[in-house]
């Protein structure tokens, strides 16, 4: 009776590939400068120990509720305005990049036209300028443009944001099923038409979900970008760490948790909505 062979196939091509990994993050580390054993130091625990006790109990003064308050109001209040302008450019670039309604793609079984390829080019070009350039460098720049305030983050989450979504809507446009559109477009439907009764349905549910996912890291965003003056959760937090206020921080922190999975219960419940 012959022995099984008990080798896994998968071995070495499991080991070429831990050690390429290794190979290419070793150098990522020793550039980058990681060294753990610093937060180890005893003036470093002595320093984070002191501003971390102060973290308890959260403050929870009326002045500063209303003061909390306030701020993140601003800071919902940015992203949701960041976002809505993202849309109103990311949902048509979305679609000029998209060979979903491309006619001769219809025509052709889905194989879009060498023309129709070219001028999909300059749109494809704008979303990956737009999304290049972080929303952070971009908050910087309008800060020193329009001065200090929410106004230079809605600018910068909605410039960051369209190229983002943008691009993610025209994966999305065409991965669905892209025969009913291609079918009312060869019916002689308008492209407007076919893209709401034809794609739209059936990539409603990813589009939604991305786009809230893309809201809750406009949330973050705006939170980041308060530190560069950009108001908010953000500005608050750096003027309370400025100040070694750490209960204030504490609070602000459990509040900006709290938008997090509020943001996640709203994704969860539309997705369930579409489903």
């Amino acid at each position: 009776m012959l022995k099984a062979d008990a080798r896994d196939p998968a071995l070495l091509p499991r080991l070429l590939l831990a050690l390429l990994a290794v190979a290419v993050l070793w150098p990522a580390i020793q550039t980058s400068e990681l060294n753990p054993g610093v937060l180890l130091q005893a003036d470093n625990r002595q320093q984070i120990a002191s501003f971390t006790s102060a973290f308890w109990p959260p403050a929870h003064d009326a002045d500063f509720l209303a003061l909390l308050y306030e701020a993140t109001l601003q800071t919902l209040a940015v992203a949701t305005a960041g976002m809505a302008l993202a849309l109103l450019l990311a949902i048509p670039a979305g679609l000029l990049a998209s060979r979903a309604l491309s006619l001769r793609a219809a025509s052709r079984g889905g194989r879009a036209g060498l023309w129709s390829r070219l001028l999909r080019l300059p749109v494809r070009g704008l979303l990956i300028f737009l999304r290049s350039v972080p929303e952070i460098v971009w908050a910087l720049l309008f800060v020193r443009a329009v001065g200090l305030g929410p106004t230079a983050g809605v600018l910068a989450i909605a410039i960051t944001y369209s190229g983002m979504l943008g691009k993610v809507y025209a994966e999305i446009f065409e991965s669905v099923d892209q025969r009913p559109a291609h079918a009312l477009l060869q019916a002689g439907s308008g492209r407007l038409a076919a893209f709401f009764y034809g794609i739209l349905p059936n990539a409603a549910s990813e589009v939604v979900s991305y786009t809230v996912y893309r809201w809750e890291c406009a949330v973050r965003a705006s939170v980041v970008m308060g530190f560069v003056g950009a108001g908010g959760l953000g500005q608050q937090i750096d003027l309370s760490m400025r100040m070694f206020a750490g209960a204030q921080v504490a609070s602000m922190l459990l509040t900006f948790l709290l938008l997090v999975i509020l943001a996640d219960l709203l994704s969860r419940l539309l997705r369930w909505r579409l489903a």
